[in-house]
């Protein structure tokens, strides 16, 4: 086995939390199960590694299969990468084309190879018929950088691409062309919607998010236990809270749903407007420039958040659309400007 592919493999153990080696390498398929049931796993990483190496030296390990475990270990770690979604679309009236794996993988492989020397791609099929693809770029006179590479996530038979943050901006316009022609599109655009959560994007460029919930009642009435209310306040009172309470579950369920919402991080907006004023005079006023403001709303689960601003009495009801408009625009990156 070549140094630099025993390297690789090397750094692609030691990346791996103990606890989780044995799953990916069983995932991963390359070492069979008598193999694996003889690995100490109790070892230090480094020796574990170690281990494993010989195993593969024993095999002829390629380049190739490193490729396969570091897309195994991305399949289950894909909240590492920052994760942009791309539509694409055909000319109008044409038909969709039966799709054909091998023809797309062949495709998009030699339209890269041919336009850039130093590549490598690499394909594997999910459970859900997605086809992972990775792709470590070189340049005309340097190797491919194994350790970072760009990762594409492509729904056959979808327009919907989701591709990993790029290190290398100049190979962005090649890795478009390559998935445009090899699943027979005409036009690529990047959507305002990105995330860390690669489910979650799905769920929201597909729709899915709800499916599981559309025949959910939404008029559960609130119990007075659940309202965190003193009995012993006036019974006026009380049922002032429980009418305003239950209004403010009723807004927030036909707004978000019962459902758990898609998992976000951020949701950004960029604002543009004109200083507008009856008063003549002024620096503003004679300011030609637009002013232009961003907001940035952030959490580790933001449509959850805003789902519980309003029951937790920290907002109004119904919040702005611009706020719960997330999932059906299928955006999160905004910019408001004056009509």
């Amino acid at each position: 086995m070549d140094e630099n592919v025993a390297e690789f493999l090397r750094r692609s153990i030691l990346k791996i939390p103990l606890c989780e080696i044995k799953t990916i390498l069983k995932a991963w398929n390359f070492l069979s199960e008598d193999q694996l049931q003889t690995i100490n796993w109790r070892q230090r990483k480094e020796f574990l590694a170690q281990e494993v190496i010989l195993m593969c030296e024993g095999k002829c390990a390629s380049l190739d299969d490193m490729a396969l475990l570091d897309i195994v270990y991305t399949q289950v770690y894909q909240h590492q990468k920052l994760w942009n979604v791309f539509q694409m679309s055909k000319e109008p009236g044409e038909d969709v084309d039966l799709f054909d794996m091998k023809r797309f993988q062949s495709s998009f492989k030699k339209i890269l190879q041919r336009a850039l020397k130093n590549v490598t791609v690499s394909f594997k099929v999910d459970g859900n018929n997605a086809v992972w693809i990775r792709v470590a770029w070189g340049t005309q006179y340097s190797q491919p950088n194994q350790y970072k590479p760009t990762f594409v996530v492509y729904y056959p038979q979808t327009p919907y691409a989701f591709i990993s943050t790029c290190h290398l901006k100049s190979t962005v316009p090649l890795l478009h062309q390559a998935l445009k022609i090899a699943s027979k599109h005409h036009q690529i655009v990047q959507m305002d919607l990105r995330s860390r959560h690669l489910d979650s994007l799905k769920a929201i460029v597909f729709k899915e998010y709800d499916q599981t919930f559309e025949s959910h009642n939404s008029a559960v009435p609130l119990q007075e236990g659940s309202l965190g209310l003193d009995m012993n306040l006036d019974s006026n009172i009380i049922h002032e809270n429980m009418e305003e309470k239950e209004r403010i579950q009723r807004i927030t369920q036909k707004t978000f749903g019962a459902y758990p919402q898609p998992q976000l991080e951020f949701a950004q907006y960029k604002l543009e407007t004109k200083f507008k004023s009856d008063i003549s005079g002024g620096i503003l006023a004679d300011r030609k420039e637009p002013l232009r403001c961003l907001v940035k709303f952030s959490s580790p689960h933001l449509l959850e958040a805003l789902k519980s601003l309003a029951p937790a009495g920290i907002a109004d009801a119904p919040l702005s659309p611009l706020l719960t408009c997330i999932p059906s625009k299928k955006m999160n990156y905004f910019k408001i400007r004056d009509k």
